[in-house]
């Protein structure tokens, strides 16, 4: 069952937009600070009853949008790469101020975020400036001679010194010493510093946080960032973890537990997006003794760990053609050339342990043989960005790093290369942003909304989706301007559990989505299934639930929804919006549904073809890129999903 809303005049669509907001719950404010019930309540002389429909709402009505990935100078390979902008440059930017990029570009966001957290690696902090500044303890060595006269330099040479470092990093070859605690202890303070300065609850939130850099040999990533709840009295009781202490996500956890036995705080973990793991991130053996796992590992990396980077700079990790070939959106910005330093070539056979729809498969996997689920993760974005700039809107995109930021040059020349292997600049993805459904923009509320796995990442736009699952929701639930209220009351948000299904019952999902107020309508929302069957294989279905322009787009007899159609304007990088909804909502239950049969469900939407960013810089700069160039996109997100477990 699907419905949808569809205006008669495509240039009604936007003008509606404001009274659309409602639909997915947009909060009211109040201005004493007190809740309903405090304000009004409990203090009225007579008693009272709910009149408006929003009072006593006790739920998140706002997704607070922001970037959980951020590297500024102080990451030794960013500063190699020629990023100058430091913690305050990345705080301004982020709340919208203007600032001049480390090319001298003028930049500013289209709008401000809501949160970030600056993750600058824990390993070699503080390097960069004793590096580039030419320190005698790097001058000794001919590697420091070397990479500081490169550096210096600027450009392509500094861009070459920064792969060398990282390759060097990744093999164990470093010929300095790279974590001092006595170099990393007052960096760690300016980091903590600096959030605690930029920190404005209700306004801004500057999570504290930094990237545990492990890369297991030859270099494949499976690199942490870790993000704390707590102000900077905790965070700064302990230095950040580092590949040096070990480079085992177990023995980061065990770091983990003891900075909170020793603070009382709380701290999670964010895996990086798995397609440069080389097979590593969802591997289901442990990674020094390549044990199979056990209950206790299952326990803690599913404790330590509850949320997953599906899409980022360096591609997107949602799925994979070869993966899944019935999906015809699969192959989105897909990086599947190499690991991190390009020492070993991508296979076929590691893909499945990289990619997030076939790690939350392998979870159901694990979870009928352990009784706990160690992929059991929700669901984030966030942009990786190595310039201190978190800009990743494709009219505006400023790159992985200093040396990829817009130039008539940057899409043919290679951002990463090495060995015989290379990703172009035109292949950086314009990814992606992290959307948390909180109740207050507070350090507090924000980490609880990610512990809870109430969250959804985009590849850059900001559309607002909601997403729940029940047994009782019926089609005239979707007719509701606050599906919010309905979604809570009936079943559970993005992130919940389903258990043990009511006989004769197949859950039923209330799903929604309001377009980003400037960019591309809606093509489609699909709901996302994996399984485990009776006969113990893991099965997946994308079924399309409820589409844009629908009196002309109908299901073929192959199970197929007909195309959006295409309105791009590529030499002048334009759209219109006279195809796709505004806004799409539908309730639709699962109609191969076994009660028997483990399963979870998750939600992606679709926007319609708009220019990709090689569009844009085509214009801009009045250049023709190659025919392999892609210049058209279609902006996504995905739900953290829901699970049912018998």
């Amino acid at each position: 069952m699907k419905t949808r809303f569809k205006l008669n005049k495509p240039a009604a669509k936007l003008s509606c937009l404001a009274v659309m907001v409602g639909m997915l719950g947009s909060s009211l404010s109040n201005a004493s600070g007190m809740t309903p019930s405090e304000s009004t309540l409990e203090n009225a002389p007579y008693k009272t009853k709910k009149f408006s429909p929003y009072a006593g709402r006790d739920y998140p009505t706002d997704v607070y949008w922001g970037d959980t990935h951020v590297h500024t100078n102080i990451s030794l390979d960013a500063g190699a790469f020629g990023n100058r902008l430091g913690l305050d440059d990345a705080y301004r930017f982020a709340r919208g101020e203007e600032v001049v990029s480390s090319t001298g570009l003028l930049a500013k966001l289209n709008k401000p975020l809501d949160f970030m957290v600056i993750s600058d690696h824990s390993d070699a902090m503080g390097f960069f400036s004793l590096m580039a500044g030419g320190d005698p303890a790097f001058m000794k060595k001919k590697e420091g001679r070397k990479w500081n006269q490169m550096i210096n330099e600027g450009g392509q040479s500094a861009v070459k010194a920064a792969l060398e470092i990282i390759d060097s990093f990744s093999k164990g070859e470093f010929p300095f010493k790279p974590n001092d605690p006595e170099l990393a202890k007052p960096v760690w303070e300016n980091i903590i510093g600096a959030a605690e300065r930029y920190n404005e609850p209700g306004k801004f939130t500057a999570l504290i946080g930094y990237e545990w850099t492990s890369l297991a040999p030859p270099g494949n990533n499976l690199h942490r960032v870790v993000v704390y709840r707590d102000n900077g009295d905790k965070a700064v009781q302990t230095l950040p973890y580092t590949a040096t202490d070990s480079i085992d996500p177990e023995d980061l956890w065990k770091a983990l537990q003891a900075y909170e036995d020793k603070t009382g705080g709380s701290i999670l973990a964010i895996p990086h997006n798995g397609n440069i793991s080389n097979g590593m991130m969802f591997d289901v053996k442990t990674l020094n003794d390549k044990k199979v796992f056990d209950t206790a590992y299952a326990k803690q990396r599913s404790r330590w760990e509850p949320l997953y980077e599906i899409t980022q700079i360096k591609g997107d990790g949602e799925a994979h053609p070869f993966l899944s070939p019935d999906d015809e959106f699969a192959d989105y910005e897909t990086w599947d050339v190499a690991n991190l330093n390009f020492s070993e070539k991508k296979t076929n056979e590691m893909l499945k342990y990289e990619y997030a729809r076939s790690a939350l498969k392998l979870g159901l996997e694990q979870e009928e043989k352990l009784g706990i689920n160690p992929f059991k993760f929700g669901i984030i974005g966030s942009t990786d960005t190595h310039t201190s700039l978190v800009a990743v809107e494709e009219e505006n995109f400023f790159g992985k790093h200093s040396g990829s930021e817009p130039s008539e040059g940057r899409m043919s020349h290679p951002v990463m290369a090495s060995n015989g292997m290379q990703i172009m600049g035109w292949e950086q993805a314009a990814s992606g942003y992290a959307g948390v459904w909180a109740k207050e923009n507070t350090r507090a509320s924000l980490f609880d909304a990610m512990k809870r796995k109430e969250t959804y990442g985009t590849t850059g736009s900001r559309m607002k989706v909601r997403f729940f699952g029940g047994w009782e929701f019926a089609k005239e639930d979707a007719l509701t301007r606050l599906p919010a209220e309905i979604g809570y009351t009936k079943g559970v948000p993005m992130g919940g559990d389903l258990n043990k299904a009511p006989i004769g019952k197949a859950p039923s999902f209330l799903v929604g989505a309001l377009k980003d107020p400037v960019r591309g309508n809606l093509d489609r929302i699909q709901i996302v299934k994996g399984w485990l069957d009776k006969k113990g294989k893991l099965q997946e279905k994308v079924y399309d639930v409820v589409w844009g322009d629908a009196d002309k787009r109908k299901i073929n007899k192959k199970g197929k929804l007909a195309s959006v159609g295409n309105t791009v304007d590529v030499k002048n990088a334009t759209w219109t919006n006279t195809i796709g909804d505004p806004e799409l909502i539908t309730v639709w239950e699962d109609p191969d549904f076994d009660a028997k049969e483990r399963a979870f469900y998750y939600a992606r939407v679709l926007e319609i073809p708009t220019p990709r960013w090689t569009a844009y810089e085509a214009k801009r700069f009045d250049v023709k890129p190659g025919k392999e160039v892609r210049m058209i996109t279609q902006e996504r997100a995905y739900t953290s999903p829901i699970w049912y477990t018998p």
